[in-house]
């Protein structure tokens, strides 16, 4: 027969209890908090999922934190761009006006200053800023001030650099939220991209250089390949005509004749692969330049408002104002090409913005239900288990009254 001690009773039955008394106070503490582990020794495992969940989310917050930013400031670059092309196309219709009107020279210099008013407020749009005071339009200088114009004569220099600065949306995802204003107000091909024609400044003759363009693409890429074309059309009498090149060599055709011709009111000229359209008469001796577009032979926005406004200011004669304008209306169609690119650029970021933000509200959500599973606690069943630890604590502790108070004399009597 095998004796159990009374002592040996009592510690297992206070075991039991004790045991008992902490599976309802971890269930107290899952029911009052609503985690399912409170610390990492509740379930290791459980614990390392959470850290690692937590992790993800608060790095996918971070990324929409950036988002959110960039999104606002390139949405303000877009807002700004539209800006700065409607006024564009306002200072254009101003040109073309002053060109194809019988205008008087007060009505002139009307234009002008509506042109100086335009280019005053396109100096303020090329220097907005975000809501942090930076400038869109500065690269990554900190300057609020890129653009700097100089009160007397309204000469505009620029203070940022050529860089853009980028916003992390993701593990090695990065988009820039801003840009450079070099390549938008600054570094702009003269011409028509490809070339500029204008009539010689001392030119005596009505003629008026017009539309101009590159009219065979490899006549022109054999024409520049040897470095850029730097052409004049020289004309003697009764409209006849010669090129020559900066060298003053004669430049010659396909078939390696110089080339020569006669020109005669509305016509145009053609050589090396380009067409140029012009109407008036040239008197003996006038000049036409050519030249390619290079690094060198870049024109800003700004100049060329400050050169429209000085020329309709100039009251010079119409043969000279529409050459001058002509060359300026060109110059504006580049610049308002630079701004329509940038809008591309600036309205395909903002697309990759809303895709990634998107994706991170997707990713979010299965992340947080995957925490949920992980820490939170079922509270219908922990509830429903606190009922029954807390009955079998309340019956474990009953019965242990119950043998306490019992002893051998008990069954003696």
């Amino acid at each position: 027969m095998m004796r159990i001690s009374t002592v040996w009773m009592y510690q297992q039955q206070l075991s039991t209890m004790l045991n008992q008394q902490s599976a309802l106070a971890q269930t107290q503490n899952e029911v009052s908090t609503g985690n399912a582990i409170n610390v990492a020794s509740d379930n290791p495992t459980g614990a390392a999922q959470i850290v690692g969940l937590n992790h993800i989310l608060a790095q996918n917050s971070q990324y929409s934190s950036n988002i959110d930013s960039a999104n606002t400031r390139l949405s303000t670059e877009s807002t700004t761009l539209t800006s700065i092309n409607n006024l564009l196309s306002s200072v254009n219709d101003i040109g073309l006006g002053a060109i194809n009107g019988a205008m008087s020279p007060t009505d002139l210099g009307n234009m002008a200053t509506q042109l100086t008013q335009y280019r005053n407020q396109l100096v303020q749009l090329a220097n907005t800023t975000d809501a942090n005071g930076q400038a869109l339009f500065a690269g990554t200088s900190t300057t609020s001030t890129p653009f700097v114009m100089n009160s007397s004569t309204g000469a505009v220099t620029y203070a940022g650099n050529d860089q853009q600065q980028y916003t992390a949306i993701g593990s090695g995802l990065q988009v820039a939220n801003g840009d450079a204003g070099s390549p938008i107000f600054m570094n702009l091909s003269a011409g028509n991209g490809s070339f500029a024609a204008s009539a010689g400044s001392s030119n005596t003759g009505t003629l008026v250089v017009g539309a101009n363009s590159v009219t065979n693409t490899a006549a022109w890429s054999a024409a520049t390949a040897s470095g850029p074309v730097n052409d004049t059309i020289t004309f003697g009498a009764n409209g006849s005509y010669s090129v020559t090149d900066a060298s003053g060599n004669p430049v010659t055709d396909s078939s390696g004749n110089p080339v020569t011709g006669t020109y005669t009111d509305g016509g145009s000229i053609s050589f090396s692969g380009i067409t140029l359209s012009m109407n008036g008469t040239p008197a003996s001796g006038d000049t036409v330049k050519v030249q390619s577009d290079n690094a060198s032979n870049t024109q800003d926005i700004f100049t060329t408002l400050n050169n429209m406004i000085a020329t309709l200011q100039s009251g010079g004669s119409s043969t000279a104002i529409n050459n001058t304008l002509n060359r300026q209306l060109e110059s504006l169609n580049q610049a308002m090409n630079a701004v329509s690119t940038a809008q591309v650029s600036v309205g395909s970021r903002i697309d990759t913005l809303q895709q990634q933000s998107g994706s991170y509200s997707d990713l979010t959500l299965t992340y947080k239900t995957a925490l949920s599973d992980v820490q939170n606690v079922d509270m219908a069943t922990a509830i429903s288990n606190l009922s029954l630890q807390s009955t079998a604590l309340q019956a474990s502790q009953q019965v242990f009254a119950k043998v306490q108070g019992t002893s051998l004399f008990d069954y003696l009597r």
